[in-house]
């Protein structure tokens, strides 16, 4: 009797194809086990440093193949000047072999950013040297050491209410004059314009300033407020904050305010939303120049106001002396403030609204924005300026700007 034997499926694997097989599978096990004990042995980043991630707007300017690689961590309203800076110092021959990150923070956001530890940052340059006494007391209790290795002044501006001028025109007529009392008294109006300008249309008065606890104008917001409240402009005391008179002000223009984290990002809105998003501000004086042409063609003319007190924000450019950081990055540091403070690129600050800090660039010249944008308002003199007040004052500001919130 014959067995049945089913036909084959196809042809069957020699022994050589069964070993080529079975090399295969073993070559794929291995390289599984060998990508799961690398990351099973990939170290741990140290926790007295960080390295973060990207802040969204980083720009970065030089050679791919540096000898020297540098971060600025630095507030917006220095985001155009800096920007061409840096890419003109990458085809300087000082900057040729040094590439430079440009990481936009609000001022008080950079400080707190090299107190967590972010690996990024060589240089901290914010608005102001406000915040300075604080920053360094909290990094030498970090450190045993002072933070800052060199240092200057990039550039002044002061502060200024900026306004679209039909509503400067009413508001002039009611209160006589633009300040934080009568500030105050605006936003505390129920009904808005009507109650101002007889104007019901135009809603209840919309005021913008940024948060003091990220921005450095924001913060010099409520300074000045304290000293104009005490009337002075020196000497600001924790006695002058905790005024039951003060209080109440901050409280009123507090609850009322609309912020924003950056000056430069607030007066963008303003300018594309018109008075629907802010009828008035109290932002630096340079971002009001590299704004005044375009708002013009948008929803008519801004106004510049100075309040009788003012402060200058001096764009300190501070090279932090970081476990971090090498000897390489200082000096490029170094050298990239060398070419900030050069003429030529001080002149380019003037461009975008800044006084220069180099004290041999002029300010006033037939084609100087304080000349061309007279009518906007904007002068060269100002009033009484006040000084930087102590670190415990400023910490019983912003104490007292979370409870007015």
């Amino acid at each position: 009797m014959t067995t049945y034997t089913p036909p084959s499926s196809g042809p069957r694997p020699t022994i050589l194809g069964k070993l080529v097989i079975f090399l295969f599978i073993l070559g794929c096990l291995y390289g599984a086990y060998w990508l799961y004990k690398k990351r099973a042995t990939k170290p741990s980043v140290a926790s007295s440093t960080t390295t973060a991630p990207s802040s969204p707007g980083t720009t970065s300017f030089g050679s791919e193949a540096p000898e020297a690689e540098i971060g600025i961590a630095y507030g917006t309203e220095k985001k155009l000047w800096l920007e061409w800076a840096a890419h003109e110092f990458a085809n300087s021959d000082a900057g040729r072999k040094v590439r430079i990150n440009l990481l936009p923070m609000g001022s008080l956001e950079g400080a707190q950013a090299l107190l967590s530890g972010d690996q990024r940052i060589t240089v901290w340059s914010p608005a102001s040297s406000l915040y300075k006494e604080t920053f360094v007391q909290d990094w030498s209790l970090k450190y045993s050491k002072p933070p800052i290795v060199k240092e200057d002044s990039l550039a002044l501006t002061p502060m200024v209410f900026i306004i679209w001028n039909e509503r400067y025109q009413a508001f002039q007529s009611k209160y006589g004059e633009m300040s934080f009392t009568t500030i105050a008294s605006a936003l505390g109006e129920p009904t808005g314009w009507e109650a101002i300008a007889k104007k019901p249309e135009w809603g209840l008065f919309k005021f913008g300033h940024t948060n003091p606890n990220a921005s450095n104008s924001g913060l010099v917001t409520l300074v000045l407020m304290a000293y104009e409240h005490a009337k002075k402009t020196k000497n600001l005391m924790p006695a002058d904050v905790v005024d039951a008179g003060f209080q109440q002000q901050l409280s009123t223009i507090e609850k009322a305010v609309t912020l924003s984290d950056s000056t430069g990002t607030m007066m963008r809105e303003m300018v594309l939303k018109g008075p629907s998003a802010y009828d008035a501000l109290f932002a630096y004086e340079s971002v009001a120049i590299d704004y005044l042409k375009s708002a013009a063609g948008r929803w008519g003319e801004l106004h510049v106001v100075y309040p009788r007190l003012n402060m200058w924000n001096d764009n300190p450019y501070y090279i932090i002396d970081a476990p971090w950081t090498t000897p390489d990055q200082r000096k490029a540091a170094e050298a990239f403030l060398d070419f900030l403070m050069s003429d030529r690129v001080q002149q380019q600050a003037l461009v975008h609204g800044f006084r220069p800090g180099n004290p041999s660039v002029p300010v006033i010249f037939p084609n100087s924005p304080f000349v061309a944008y007279q009518r906007f308002g904007l002068r060269n003199d100002l009033g009484n300026m006040c000084e930087n007040p102590r670190g415990d004052v400023v910490n019983n500001l912003l104490a007292s700007w979370q409870r007015a919130r």
